[in-house]
C-alpha cells in the first residue's frame, strides 16, 4: 500500500505550532472546535482503512474478524466525519476553510511495519485519548451555546468506546499469539516507539472500554479529576 493516502486539496497540512488560535482562525468557536473533530475523524478513516490493507498479509495470523472489525470502524469514522461536516454547513463553514496538522498520520507511520505497535499507539492511545478530551469539547460547545454540535459530539464520543475495544481485545490476542504478557508488551511498545501517554485521563470511559488502568496511569496517588479533561488539540476520536 502507499505510505500514505491522498489528502483532499484542502486543508493546508502544518506543523501544530501554525496552526491559528480560534481567534486568528476565521471561525467562531464552535466552527474552530468542529473543523478540528472533522479532521481527527478524516484521519481516523485513513487509519482504520491502512490498518485494514496494511496488515492484510498476515491475514493468515490475524484472521478475517480483525479486518472486518476495522472496516467497521472505518464505516463508524466516515459517519463521524459526515455528521462533523454536516453540522459545519449548518454553520456557513466547511472542512478545509482552515489549517489543519499532520501529526495524527506521522504517528501512524511509525507503526507501519507492527501490528501490535499500531494497534497500542492508535486504539489504546490516540483513540483512547479522544475519551478523555470528549467531554471537555462538549462542555465547551454547551458554554458557547451550541447544543445541537454538543449532542453530535456526544454521540461520538460514545460511539468511540467501542473502538478503544476492538483495539484493547485484538492487542490482547496478538500478545497471546506471540507469547507476550499483554501488560509488559503495551509498555514495551510504547518506549521502543516513542509514543506518549498523556493524562488527564477519563476513567470510567477508559475502563468501558476495557482499558487497564495500570496499563496506562503510572501516577502514584491517581487523584486526577475526571472532569480535568485534555486539551481539545488533543483529540482523537
Amino acid at each position: 500500500p502507499p505510505a500514505r493516502p491522498a489528502p483532499p486539496s484542502k486543508p493546508e497540512l502544518v506543523f501544530p505550532k501554525d496552526i491559528p488560535a480560534p481567534k486568528d482562525s476565521g471561525l467562531p468557536l464552535n466552527a474552530y472546535m468542529l473543523h478540528n473533530l472533522a479532521h481527527v475523524e478524516l484521519n481516523a478513516i485513513d487509519l482504520a482503512w491502512d490498518t485494514v490493507v496494511r496488515f492484510s498479509p498476515y491475514k493468515d495470523l490475524l484472521g478475517e474478524g480483525f479486518f472486518a472489525d476495522f472496516a467497521h470502524v472505518a464505516d463508524d469514522e466516515s459517519r463521524h466525519f459526515s455528521w462533523c461536516s454536516q453540522r459545519l454547513a449548518e454553520l456557513g463553514f466547511r472542512y478545509g476553510d482552515m489549517p489543519a496538522h499532520n501529526l495524527l498520520w506521522r504517528e501512524c507511520e511509525k507503526s507501519s511495519d507492527n501490528v501490535a505497535a499500531r494497534l497500542a499507539a492508535i486504539p489504546l492511545v490516540q483513540e483512547a485519548r479522544g475519551l478523555d478530551a470528549g467531554p471537555r469539547l462538549v462542555k465547551k460547545l454547551v458554554g458557547f451555546g451550541d447544543n445541537r454540535t454538543s449532542k453530535i459530539v456526544v454521540r461520538i464520543a460514545d460511539e468511540e468506546v467501542a473502538h478503544v475495544a476492538v483495539g484493547v481485545s485484538w492487542f490482547i490476542s496478538v500478545c497471546q499469539k506471540m507469547g507476550r504478557v499483554p501488560y509488559s508488551a503495551f509498555r514495551d511498545l510504547l518506549k521502543e516507539y516513542n509514543v506518549e501517554v498523556k493524562g488527564p485521563f477519563n476513567y470510567s470511559a477508559r475502563e468501558e472500554a476495557g482499558l487497564p488502568r495500570h496499563w496506562y496511569d503510572s501516577s502514584p496517588t491517581g487523584d486526577q479529576e475526571k472532569e480535568n479533561l485534555s486539551e481539545v488539540s488533543d483529540l482523537v476520536i
